[in-house]
């Protein structure tokens, strides 16, 4: 979903004025580690939602009698594909009206949104409710980096972003488990009701730290821009979401991976013709911006596909409970959550040149002894190699956010915050085709389904079933790996901050 420009102008005038920039006032440590705290629990809500409602998902399509493939999969997808839509442009708007004005709408509409799937009564409804919280957390996400750097000294921006990587981390890693429970105890409604009352604390918390006054860049928004690049992420999104179950050489994915492209070159041409464009791209003149947004997106294609297989792995290979199965993958999140803090102050000490690529080789390997799991591997086993890639993405998370923040002129850090989260969904939309597909192909997802129908069925194991699926998911993630050690070439860029 994307907002309609009108007419045939270039630009639509917020205000004729000339930027006018806010001038920050001291704020002592307790406010920042409160805004921290903040801008924590927000990013937190909207992650866990991105993962909390696959566990659901054959919960509600029993509700609503539907099949579990097809309609139903745009619960999820819809609202990845608004809320990449959307980042770029409520990043630019930021940077015009205020990171608080755009954060408390997020927060406000992602509690709406909320509201509206866990009383939706049809399945339409609940899709277009999502849509709602996509456009929410849209708001939160665009401006959350952006609030942590304009909080906190630029000395300690590192430690500031290190707690949001571990905040994001928990979100994802935690949303199965949870659900699980919430789908157990309750029914899939309370998944989306659980945001409600966190939503609503972080909406009164923002009222009394966040500052009111809103215009920081008083400018022109650029409508042909934001529809185009919204588009173009959108359909890229949507053709990488889908590409397995439409086919990876259908008229389907192709046209939209074409439109795509067509939609990006139209935005790169537009951009560079308007005088306030959406996205400055003088930023990418920059060697430390450019290849901290690449090294990024080359780590979440690599992480991310960690919490989309190990559930297959647990649940199909090792008939493992759906809360059990969310209980193992923790240690991921945990050496993230835990080292990314500790990385983000060594970043501001000593800058993060090498920090960096050591932290996404040290992934790349905890990647490369996850894919030497089989069936017969140990909790403890799988537990330690999943730690170890998650202290490498700790490494590497915060200092690199904090480079390319740095990196970004003070009137565009609401674009430099989009963009990084626009970067994080992307890496996470192509993690999941990229790993899926080598899955698929190798035969490990019809595998797993084999498995699940013999144990259904007897106590014997079908031996060639598993080890299809153990190969295909030991290669998948050695192409993960891959993408890590990629990053991290990347990141060795030799690079200039501002």
């Amino acid at each position: 979903m994307s907002n309609r420009a009108t007419g045939g102008a270039a630009a639509v005038a917020v205000s004729a004025a000339m930027p006018v920039v806010a001038v920050p006032t001291a704020q002592s440590a307790t406010h920042g580690r409160a805004v921290i705290a903040l801008v924590c629990v927000g990013m937190f809500m909207t992650t866990l939602d991105s993962s909390i409602v696959n566990i659901g998902l054959p919960s509600i399509a029993h509700a609503f009698n539907t099949p579990l493939t097809g309609t139903i999969e745009w619960v999820i997808i819809g609202y990845v594909v608004v809320i990449a839509a959307l980042l770029l442009a409520f990043g630019r708007l930021s940077d015009m009206v205020g990171r608080t004005t755009i954060w408390t709408a997020g927060l406000g509409g992602f509690a709406f949104g909320s509201a509206l799937c866990g009383a939706a009564p049809s399945l339409a409804l609940l899709i277009a409710a999502r849509a709602v919280q996509g456009m929410g957390a849209a708001m939160t996400l665009a401006t959350s980096t952006a609030i942590l750097t304009d909080a906190v000294p630029r000395l300690q921006r590192g430690q500031a972003l290190g707690w949001s990587a571990g905040a994001i981390a928990l979100g994802f890693s935690t949303g199965p488990t949870a659900g699980g429970l919430l789908i157990e105890y309750m029914n899939w409604r309370w998944i989306f009701y659980v945001n409600l009352p966190i939503a609503v604390g972080a909406i009164v918390a923002t009222r009394r730290l966040l500052p009111r006054t809103s215009m920081v860049e008083r400018g022109r928004f650029d409508p042909t821009g934001a529809l185009l690049l919204g588009i173009g992420i959108a359909s890229l999104a949507l053709g990488l979401s889908f590409g397995a179950s439409w086919g990876w050489t259908s008229l389907k994915l192709l046209g939209s991976l074409a439109l795509s492209v067509a939609a990006l070159v139209g935005a790169v041409a537009v951009e560079g013709h308007v005088a306030e464009p959406l996205i400055n791209l003088r930023l990418f003149h920059d060697r430390a911006f450019a290849s901290g947004l690449a090294s990024l997106a080359f780590a979440i294609i690599a992480v991310f596909a960690v919490s989309y297989l190990l559930p297959f792995y647990f649940e199909e290979l090792r008939g493992y409970s759906t809360v059990r199965s969310g209980l193992l993958i923790t240690p991921f999140a945990i050496g993230l959550a835990v080292t990314s803090p500790i990385a983000g102050t060594l970043s501001d000490r000593s800058g993060s040149r090498w920090i960096t690529p050591i932290g996404l080789a040290v992934a790349a390997i905890g990647l490369a002894l996850l894919s030497r799991i089989d069936a017969t591997t140990s909790a403890w086993d799988v537990a330690w190699r999943l730690a170890v890639g998650g202290i490498g993405q700790g490494l590497f998370q915060s200092p690199n956010t904090r480079l390319v923040m740095d990196s970004a002129p003070s009137t565009d850090q609401g674009q430099a915050s989009g963009l990084l989260a626009t970067a994080r969904m992307t890496g996470q939309a192509m993690s999941v085709s990229v790993a899926g597909a080598v899955f698929a192909s190798l035969g490990g997802a019809a595998a797993g389904s084999a498995l699940l129908a013999r144990r259904s069925e007897s106590s014997l194991v079908d031996v060639g079933a598993q080890a299809t699926f153990v190969h295909a998911f030991q290669t998948a993630l050695l192409v993960c790996a891959g993408f890590a050690a990629a990053g991290a070439l990347i990141a060795l860029v030799p690079r200039r901050t501002r």
